[in-house]
């Protein structure tokens, strides 16, 4: 079969306006279509560059696994397409910090705090995202909007700068041969031919199109929705504030919703909710574009139109997110509604899932039924957003009597009352997801399965550092933080303790001790800020999983501790995967 070039649809068609220039990666002939050349074994190929699949392909290449990348497309983003996803948050900017992209996305995106939801011309809800204690105590803000092509390419450059990541553009997995827990077999196009990879892990990150779920036999839920949109990229010769503004039934949209946001270079984001049987073809004109800013901005705006196009959407969610060797990821594992940008954020989340899971059973010897817990985990959120996300959906465009009902009364209530202002459902903000039912996390544990935010901290040299950079020497280790002083015996069978099961122990103090102090396995917390984002206030030491989730707290107890570190590493687990 020839090599054809793809469709690049995802949802999006193409409209008027200038658009993007999008860079261009060159196809290089892979050594299994070299002379002599023979089927490549690896430990994992990863299916789709885009933020999902590159996320995770920088993660294992910190964490020394060899990986493959293969892509069809030779660019970032969606040919043709919008900006697609504009909004992170804290959780993924801090795992773009580990990864060492989020000076590039800082330097280049918006940081917001501020948002406002109208009805008509009131202002029925607002939030402060400053004044949130989930957020208060990490090293990155609550949210940076920019295109998320950016953020693909600044993957792609970091995988330039690490090594033991082969990226593969211009390559299509056309079968999957053969899947089993061991390993599977994959035929991939390319201008070139065809070839055969084999591979111990294999992750489709390919997006809601992939052929993946048929190959697998994969059940998935999926709901189409009739609600349409259209987006527009503007640049305005006089800026708007820099603020999430919507409108539950904006007066000049016909009392339909819209959304506004900054996004990188200057350009808004402006998504107006159109009629459900409105013509896609005629909602995107650039006259008809032009009649709705006038009615928006005034007869007087000026702006530069960079891309419109419609936009409509559907939910979809596997039942499996493991399938053998093949794992899914990102929105081949889920599909949201954009309300709450829980849709690319949720498939970083993935992605750093995985990473250090697959590390721990390539590098440490851990039992493979480990990498089963990504589905218990990472199907739990794909299933909450879902969920989240259907319910802003209703509320923004309801489906029967009762729902328009309910949706006048929270208005109305909440024009004149607080109460009925956090009923307003213009999208519940996408967080870091929670693990309740976690095998790897302490079951009497509330705090167990949460986020530990990226604290500074400082080592007993005095260099300046924070949570992330701790994490990263570490690397696919878990870690065991010791709260307060530890005589030489106990330090001892501490760290004995923690080397048993694979995890690396670090001692934290309020305040420098006398002599002079340059161990690694000590930092300074003199704020206990590391001691609270670890819920520790009360507790003596804390186990943290590689990807900043809280595992476990307790007391002086080796027991428990080696107990905690057994689970974290998934030796605990039953044998049935």
């Amino acid at each position: 079969m020839t090599y054809r070039d793809p469709q690049y649809t995802n949802g999006y068609e193409f409209a008027q306006g200038s658009g993007y220039t999008l860079p261009r990666y060159a196809f290089v002939t892979p050594p299994e279509l070299a002379p002599g050349g023979r089927p490549g074994r690896y430990p994992v190929v990863v299916v789709g560059a885009g933020l999902t699949g590159l996320t995770l392909a920088c993660r294992l290449a910190q964490l020394g696994v060899p990986t493959v990348v293969l892509d069809e497309d030779d660019t970032v983003g969606v040919k043709g397409a919008s900006s697609r996803g504009i909004c992170y948050t804290n959780k993924s900017l801090e795992i773009f910090d580990r990864i060492g992209i989020f000076d590039r996305i800082k330097a280049r995106g918006v940081e917001w705090h501020v948002g406002r939801t109208f009805a008509g011309h009131d202002e029925v809800y607002a939030f402060d995202l400053k004044t949130r204690n989930d957020f208060r105590l990490s090293q990155q803000p609550a949210f940076i909007n920019i295109q998320q092509f950016y953020i693909e390419g600044f993957l792609v450059e970091r995988l330039g700068e690490l090594q033991g990541v082969d990226l593969r553009w211009r390559s299509r997995v056309s079968a999957l041969r053969r899947n089993t827990a061991k390993g599977a077999e994959l035929e991939v196009q390319t201008p070139e031919g065809s070839y055969t990879l084999h591979a111990d892990v294999v992750v489709d990150a390919t997006g809601s199109h992939t052929p993946f779920h048929q190959w697998c036999e994969v059940p998935v839920t999926q709901v189409k929705r009739e609600d349409r949109w259209c987006i527009a990229d503007v640049r305005f010769t006089h800026r708007p504030p820099t603020e999430r503004h919507t409108w539950l039934e904006a007066p000049f949209n016909d009392d339909r919703a819209v959304w506004q946001h900054l996004m990188a270079d200057d350009v808004w984001r402006i998504d107006y909710q159109m009629a459900p049987d409105a013509d896609p073809e005629y909602v995107s004109r650039q006259d008809v574009l032009h009649e709705r800013l006038v009615r928006q901005f005034g007869p007087d705006v000026q702006y530069e139109t960079v891309w419109v196009g419609p936009y409509s959407y559907r939910s979809l969610c596997v039942e499996h997110m493991r399938v053998g060797s093949v794992f899914f990821a990102g929105d081949t594992a889920k599909l949201v509604s954009p309300f709450g940008a829980r849709g690319g954020n949720t498939g970083v989340g993935d992605a750093d899932n995985l990473a250090w899971k697959i590390a721990a059973v390539v590098h440490s010897g851990a039992p493979r039924r480990l990498l089963h817990t990504y589905h218990h985990e990472r199907h739990e959120a794909a299933r909450t957003n879902v969920r989240v996300t259907a319910r802003t959906t209703r509320f923004l465009r309801p489906h029967d009597p009762a729902e328009w009902l309910f949706r006048q009364a929270v208005v109305s209530l909440a024009k004149q009352h607080p109460l009925g202002r956090a009923l307003v459902n213009t999208g519940r903000m996408a967080e870091a997801n929670p693990y309740t039912a976690s095998p790897l996390c302490d079951p009497l544990n509330p705090h167990a399965g949460t986020t530990v935010q990226n604290v500074p901290l400082r080592w007993a040299n005095g260099q300046t550092d924070s949570l992330n950079q701790l994490l990263q020497w570490a690397g696919h280790h878990p870690v065991v933080l010791w709260f307060g002083p530890l005589s030489g015996p106990r330090a001892a069978t501490l760290r004995a303790c923690a080397q048993a099961h694979g995890a690396y122990a670090v001692q934290v103090l309020p305040n420098l001790p006398g002599g002079n102090q340059t161990c690694r396995e000590l930092v300074l917390d003199a704020r206990q800020r590391l001691r609270q984002a670890c819920h520790a206030m009360q507790a003596d030491w804390a186990v943290l999983r590689p990807d900043a989730y809280l595992a476990a707290t307790g007391h002086g107890n080796t027991q428990a501790l080696a107990q905690a570190l057994a689970r974290t590493n998934g030796h605990a687990l039953s044998t049935t995967p």
